[in-house]
């Protein structure tokens, strides 16, 4: 048995096969139409757009390269500053501590009196070793105040070289 559906010719059911044979024959002719225009022209647009991505990774290159170099000369100004100011701090402090030494540490040591009991003692032994101590006491204590100097000065050179 048939049924009634498959009898009926419909005006709609004709529409819809021929649209759908249109879509399919347009896109076979687009098919033609895109592989003779890829071998003719593609190859054309292809190195247009090859040469304007390079104009504009070359600009893009340019701008970064200008923007490290602006960063690289205010580093660099900054660092010259820094490095100033660190050698004239410690060039103030070497002389100032060169300054002090010099004031607290006398020029010529004052002289270390025997008391009186060595003076007046008999024996020459005794008083012998006396000068002699203080004689030695005298010589480490300008030794030391000399490499003190020497050293504050230095320092003074060696952070003005800097």
């Amino acid at each position: 048995m048939r049924t009634m559906i498959q009898n009926r010719n419909t005006p709609y059911g004709d529409a819809v096969l021929a649209a759908s044979r249109q879509v399919w024959l347009a896109s076979l002719g687009a098919a033609v139409v895109s592989r003779e225009w890829a071998q003719a022209e593609a190859h054309n647009v292809f190195r247009t757009l090859v040469k304007q991505g390079t104009a504009v990774e070359s600009k893009a290159i340019r701008m970064v390269g200008d923007g490290l170099e602006v960063s690289f000369t205010r580093a660099n100004a900054v660092w010259k500053q820094t490095r100033s100011t660190v050698e004239s701090t410690v060039r103030q402090l070497a002389d100032t501590a060169v300054t002090l030494a010099q004031k607290s540490i006398p020029r010529s040591l004052p002289k270390v009196k025997l008391p009186a009991m060595l003076k007046s003692s008999s024996t020459v032994k005794t008083q012998r070793a006396a000068k002699k101590t203080v004689a030695k006491t005298k010589r480490v204590l300008k030794t030391r105040a000399t490499k003190t100097v020497r050293r504050a000065k230095r320092t003074v050179r060696a952070a003005t070289k800097r």
